[in-house]
């Protein structure tokens, strides 16, 4: 695949070096991690009526996507008593939450909550409701971007608008 911009793909790069290096280090988890993650990449290029490439921002919600799976089957492994099967889910997450940004803290993401309350505020000249939820959030999705969940973004504003 040619790139068109310097940007494109480079956190796919970035996976494919780093999976060389596992390689040669024998290092099985980071092989076997960053390989599934290549896959669920190459899965998300194809999918749809035509193929592309991702960009860094796609790719980066790909990996989230991954990073959650694993979380969820940790805790699935967990409540069932297979500690072992649960420990390597979680390892697997931290491999994946390395190629990420640095995630917002709740007092940044309070922060961009409440900019966004005024912002949504001065576009409609009137206060904020509850039924102007779905502005709030997608305006600090936009701001946050992919520093923070949806599910924390959510609780953020909905704690915000009820007070």
């Amino acid at each position: 695949m040619t790139e068109t911009s310097g940007t494109t793909a480079t956190l796919k790069a970035r996976l494919r070096a780093d999976l060389t290096t596992a390689m040669k280090a024998r290092d099985s988890l980071t092989t076997g991690t960053i390989r599934m993650a290549l896959a669920a990449i190459t899965n998300a290029e194809v999918s749809g009526t035509t193929a592309k490439e991702l960009t860094d921002a796609e790719v980066a919600a790909v990996l989230g996507k991954e990073i959650r799976k694993r979380n969820e089957a940790a805790e699935a492994f967990a409540g069932a008593g297979r500690a072992e099967q649960s420990a390597k889910e979680q390892a697997e997450a931290t491999v994946l939450q390395s190629y990420l940004p640095t995630p917002l803290t709740d007092d940044e993401v309070a922060g961009l909550v409440a900019s966004a309350i005024d912002g949504v505020a001065a576009s409609t000249d009137a206060p904020v409701t509850m039924r102007q939820m779905g502005l709030v959030i997608k305006q600090v999705q936009a701001d946050a971007a992919g520093r923070a969940d949806g599910a924390r973004i959510s609780s953020a504003v909905k704690a915000a608008l009820a007070s």
